[in-house]
């Protein structure tokens, strides 16, 4: 039996879990939760990265001794170190207003089709290279680390970048597996500033027991360290004709394929091909997820989701549809107000109650699931039987039943920890564990987590109706 903890750090909250691995055995208790969220300070939004330390350090002293400690995080932001290996000021949150019409110069220094030959990443304002374009502090700095790799450098004094999470950044050859030097120079990134790769299952180093106040010889092992690529591993497939949704803060809507697609109908539909656990690819489109909701109730000051949810269950149908990913619904705000803007901009009357923007919110997501799913499958020439949901968003009953409506396919709900339980799964392998494949680990998953069951009801014609409402005209 393997024990180990798992830092897994979401974009609204983290938590220390402690993992039990063994023969039949896959286990996952909540050590220790704590916020995290962006931090205004003169005009810049940032992480709080040494609160987000602290807190690491608090739940994994009292998890007390393990075998292994891993860590997953969002994507795409990063720490900077100066030639002390100090940190160059606090890591800019990705949401931060300072990627503001970066993508578009770059774009006419690199063209769209290099960047997605190469790279094969969709294209967001906030993507890595973009942040770096944008970066004052680039000059002085030595290295880049991406937040997991910061995180585990300060645990152990050891310098890398794990490949999934690398795969991010837009400064990685997909299909060579190695840092971009093209694109390093073209946007003024030294080489230098990019560290070795590690693969999920490297044994990074071991804790620094007099700095962390952990125990002496704890290894600290490489997961797949963007929390997506953990998240996929516990999807509890039991074959390859299956789709994903990672759902939380953002939905991660998309395929697990052998390697990428580079093809022009891939970058013109803005698909991403990021790195997976055992060298796989991970397909897929970042859909705007509960972030909307989560503002409308930060903006209301209602915290009884369940409340919220059975309300709108009551809701009539398809009254309001938005479009998620408007680029007015990214940055923090008075989101009500947003959707009301979003409403009369197009011709809609807005909704006049907390249950009618919540119904309206969950079947707008539903919505651009299935668009994007179905563009996945043509795309990818990939049949799909079931369609997984993982992560927080797998317990929101309403929004699961929805997607199953929208896009005609069974859902299956769970786990709801999924990337803490790729974590533990990944680590439980490098310590000896055998669990020789995804196959492996994905059996043990489904021995072990009860999954909840969601078929279509609501008739097709009146999604097929709704989704010509809000993307007729693209």
């Amino acid at each position: 039996m393997k024990r180990v903890a798992a830092v897994d750090l979401g974009a609204s909250s983290g938590r220390v879990m402690l993992g039990s691995v063994g023969d039949g055995v896959l286990e996952l208790s909540e050590i220790h939760r704590f916020w995290n969220g962006p931090v205004q300070v003169r005009n810049t939004l940032h992480w709080d990265i040494l609160h987000l330390y602290r807190s690491m350090l608090d739940g994994l002293r009292t998890a007390g001794p393990v075998d292994g400690i891993g860590i997953d995080s969002w994507a795409v932001d990063y720490g900077l170190l100066d030639s002390a290996g100090r940190l160059l000021g606090n890591p800019v949150h990705y949401r931060d207003s300072r990627t503001n019409g970066v993508m578009e110069k770059v774009q006419k220094t690199i063209p769209p089709e290099t960047l997605y030959t190469i790279t094969g990443l969709q294209q967001l304002p906030f993507n890595t290279l973009y942040q770096l374009a944008a970066e004052p502090l680039l000059e002085q700095a030595e290295r880049l680390l991406l937040i997991p790799d910061l995180l585990a450098y300060w645990l152990t004094g050891e310098v890398g970048a794990e490949r999934t999470n690398a795969s991010t950044t837009q400064l990685y050859d997909v299909r060579a597996r190695a840092w971009s030097q093209e694109l390093a120079e073209r946007v003024g990134v030294s080489m230098k500033l990019l560290p070795e790769l590690r693969e999920p299952g490297d044994v990074i180093g071991t804790v620094l027991p007099d700095e962390t106040g952990l125990a002496a010889g704890t290894p600290v092992i490489a997961v797949g360290s963007h929390d997506t690529a953990s998240s996929v591993v516990a999807v509890p497939a039991a074959d390859e004709r299956f789709a994903y949704i990672s759902s939380g803060t953002w939905s991660l809507v998309g395929l697990e394929l052998d390697g990428p697609v580079l093809t022009a109908e891939a970058r013109e539909a803005n698909f991403t091909n990021e790195g997976g656990v055992d060298g796989r690819i991970r397909f897929l489109k970042n859909v705007m997820g509960l972030w909307i909701l989560q503002e409308c109730q930060r903006s209301w000051g209602d915290d009884d989701l369940p409340g919220l949810l059975r309300d709108a269950a009551g809701a009539p149908p398809f009254a309001v549809l938005i479009d998620p990913d408007a680029p007015e619904f990214l940055a923090p705000g008075n989101m009500p107000r947003r959707i009301e803007e979003h409403c009369r901009a197009t011709g809609q009357e807005p909704p006049r109650s907390k249950a009618a923007t919540v119904r309206c919110v969950l079947e707008s997501l539903a919505l651009a699931y299935r668009r994007t799913l179905r563009s996945a499958q043509s795309i990818a020439d990939r049949p799909v039987d079931v369609l997984h949901v993982i992560g927080g968003g797998s317990q929101n009953e309403l929004l699961c039943q929805l997607t199953a409506d929208a896009c005609r396919l069974p859902v299956l709900a769970g786990p709801v920890e999924a990337s803490a339980l790729g974590n533990v799964l990944v680590q439980a392998r490098a310590l000896g564990e055998p669990l020789p494949d995804l196959a492996a680990m994905r059996a043990l998953v489904r021995a072990t987590h009860r999954l909840r069951r969601y078929e279509p009801q609501a008739k097709p014609a009146d999604w097929d109706a709704a989704e010509s409402r809000v993307f007729g005209t693209r």
